[in-house]
């Protein structure tokens, strides 16, 4: 029996080595560069080729689905298991202090955009194929890689793959946490959009729904020394840093707060709704306090849409786009992360009850909905990759779980996601390490390896 933790040591430096030209891509989508063959842009399709003619290199099968998606094929068996990762990147955001294009080992860390979510991983299941074919593991089903282009901005690539290439009969996404995840919250896009009455001149935070704002800043033409001592008074007592400067005839209202993923939206600190909280206070605005007061709690309380769910926990509630134009015109835009039990008309009906009897400017709209994953956690799928994770981790307590985050797993049938973070490792470095979506986003190269050992195991457990 192939010992795949000390396989996968054997190969680190060179997945290393891999990982930094794949870190050193700008792979953000970008609508204004899309065209045939590049649908997401320039750099989703430069990761791509990237990562195509690294199979290629290593001698395996690929194909090139449009763009959309790239496939990496080990064997030739009639049914197929699939790998699925992506090489998209949100944002790059603010205050790193490492170079986030590049693959920066530091402490027995590795820090850039991308090294967790996805690239990092993404990389790992490469590797593990690679191990199980130099390593002549009898398969009997073949293995697919597939690599998505859009995960962050909503799967548009999947969707696409899924008519136009093979959709594996079952596997897994190294794209959340070790162990098993069986079940994955519904998500939900809100948008409240309309005419705003306001004393607010212009406002533009967030890039994207599901990362909370960790910056904003907002225009007033209404200022005086009384404002800027309650706005100093309004940080100091909620432990933030901001400003207020004159620029022309306007001022601009700046904080900083502290960027999250929105499935776990208690992580971060959003600044557009403490903007939005100073100034329907200090300058009694009606719309802005409102704002404030139904989207303040994580849980939606205000709102009445809080629920605990029996597999997955609380519904968790992220505004994460304010745009607020000088002549009214606005649309905010809501993450919420909801449990298989929540009915989503039910949130709608009653996101529309309170703007009625808040008489609110604005109006709630569904821009997009995605239903809940749940794999029964007895399953075959899920009892073979507890077993592999529990060999490798020694992590015989932790369960199969379910979570807040959408991966590509919702997209297929008999798909789960699977790592790479472990839940009882020990951070060893004194510097900040990043999660997903956040600054100076780091793994702990051990941790990489270790998820790579068991990504080959589970793969030999399910083909052989």
């Amino acid at each position: 029996m192939i010992n795949w933790m000390k396989e996968a040591e054997k190969y680190k430096d060179e997945m290393i080595r891999d990982l930094e030209g794949l870190i050193s891509i700008p792979s953000l989508r970008n609508d204004e560069e899309a065209c045939e063959g590049a649908p997401f842009g320039k750099g989703p399709r430069e990761a791509l080729d990237y990562m195509l003619k690294l199979g290629e290199d290593n001698g395996f099968k690929t194909q090139d689905v449009d763009g959309y998606a790239g496939v990496i094929t080990y064997g030739d068996g009639e049914e197929s298991i699939g790998v699925l990762g992506h090489l998209d990147i949100v944002p790059i955001g603010e205050d790193w202090t490492k170079d986030p294009l590049k693959c920066t080992q530091e402490n027995g860390y590795l820090f850039g955009r991308g090294v967790l979510d996805d690239k990092g991983p993404a990389m790992a299941g490469f590797y593990a194929m690679k191990m199980l074919r130099d390593n002549n593991v009898p398969i009997s089903q073949k293995i697919m890689l597939t690599l998505g282009c859009d995960e962050e901005s909503g799967m548009e690539c999947m969707e696409y793959y899924k008519e136009h290439a093979e959709v594996p009969k079952y596997g897994f996404v190294p794209d959340a946490d070790f162990p098993a995840t069986y079940g994955e919250k519904g998500g939900l896009h809100v948008l409240l959009e309309g005419k705003a009455d306001t004393k607010i001149v212009s406002m533009e935070a967030g890039t994207r729904p599901n990362i909370v704002i960790g910056k904003a800043d907002l225009f007033l033409n209404e200022w005086n020394e009384d404002l800027q001592q309650q706005f100093d008074f309004y940080l100091k007592s909620n432990q933030l840093q901001g400003s207020a400067n004159k620029e022309g005839e306007l001022v601009r209202l700046h904080i900083d707060g502290a960027f999250a993923h929105a499935a776990e939206p208690y992580k971060g600190v959003n600044a557009a709704l403490h903007l939005l909280n100073f100034v329907g206070v200090a300058l009694d605005d009606a719309f802005a306090r409102n704002t404030y007061e139904m989207l303040c709690d994580w849980q939606g309380k205000p709102l009445g849409i809080d629920q605990y769910g029996a597999y997955m926990g609380f519904l968790t509630m992220n505004t994460g786009i304010i745009s607020l134009k000088e002549d009214g015109s606005c649309t905010i835009t809501i993450d919420i992360r909801y449990p298989n039990e929540a009915d989503v008309n039910e949130i709608m009906s009653k996101f529309e009850k309170v703007c009625a009897e808040r008489h609110y400017d604005l109006h709630a709209v569904m821009e997009s909905d995605s239903k809940p994953l749940f794999v029964d956690p007895n399953s075959t799928l899920i009892t073979r990759l507890m077993d592999v994770y529990r060999q490798y981790s020694g992590d015989h307590f932790s369960p199969a779980k379910t979570l807040g985050g959408g991966t590509y797993a919702r997209k297929f049938e008999n798909f789960v996601a699977f790592g790479p973070e472990f839940p009882n490792s020990e951070k060893t470095t004194d510097a900040f390490v990043g999660g997903p979506h956040q600054r100076d986003e780091g793994v702990k190269i051990e941790d990489l390896i270790k998820a790579t050992a068991i990504y080959a195991a589970a793969l030999e457990a399910l083909a052989k």
